[in-house]
């Protein structure tokens, strides 16, 4: 193997042993757990390795990145995932490519997101993202939708042509009553998938957790965990 993919193997195989613990600790099957890697600022060379590695969900939050990236990899049998803050100047270039996108928050990402759908003749999943620390504005830090609202958001995703709901998506808050509760953040996330549920039996997938917290996700119940650096590693700043 060469140095990259021995790097890349072994740094696999630890997440691979910290999911599985945790799932162990949590009473949780190891298939109830689906690892995403985030490849973002890393080259498709990357993403050819862990995929022959196994990998088959990859994930990214810049279009401008990814675009090129899903066209460079495009005979492999991988899942792309776009978890990043979306304009809806995007949309058309991201519905090329992504299978589901995780950061659907206002209602004018999904009217968008559905007519790209249609004029591409694909069907796109969407998660909801939810902000734990969203304010007055309804909205949080780093994008997402309010609890209060989840339902309305759903119900259009779920009417929409070309469109899939498939759950929710939340990232751990840095401010507000969840900052440095990852654990507490995720339960609510459950509950919030619970509540989903009922109006949306088959909006079963919760994404949560991270490099840094996956073990709190998965005790939480978080179907897929987003893992980048603790694969990837760290890429020394240019400069």
């Amino acid at each position: 193997m060469t140095d990259r993919k021995t790097e890349l193997a072994a740094n696999l195989a630890n997440v691979e042993q910290r999911i599985t613990d945790a799932c162990v600790a949590a009473g949780r099957k190891r298939e109830e757990v689906t690892l995403i890697v985030v490849t973002k600022t890393y080259p498709a060379s990357d993403v050819r390795i862990l995929s022959e590695l196994g990998v088959r969900h990859v994930a990214e939050n810049r279009d401008q990145d990814a675009a090129p990236k899903a066209a460079a990899c495009a005979d492999l049998s991988l899942k792309w995932h776009f978890v990043g803050q979306l304009q809806t100047n995007k949309v058309r270039s991201v519905v090329g490519y992504a299978d589901v996108v995780q950061s659907v928050d206002r209602a004018r990402l999904v009217t968008a997101l559905s007519r790209e759908a249609v004029r591409a003749e694909r069907e796109v999943g969407c998660l909801i993202q939810v902000a734990l620390d969203a304010g007055a504005s309804g909205r949080g830090e780093r994008g997402g939708v309010s609890p209060d609202g989840i339902e309305e958001l759903a119900d259009l995703v779920a009417g929409a042509a070309g469109l899939r709901l498939d759950g929710l998506m939340t990232v751990a808050p840095l401010t507000g009553e969840y900052a440095g509760r990852e654990r507490a953040a995720f339960g609510r996330l459950m509950d919030l998938s619970t509540d989903l549920r009922r109006a949306h039996p088959a909006a079963t997938m919760v994404s949560a957790g991270m490099s840094a917290d996956l073990e709190q996700a998965v005790a939480a119940g978080a179907t897929h965990v987003r893992v980048g650096t603790a694969v990837l590693g760290v890429r020394p700043r240019l400069g």
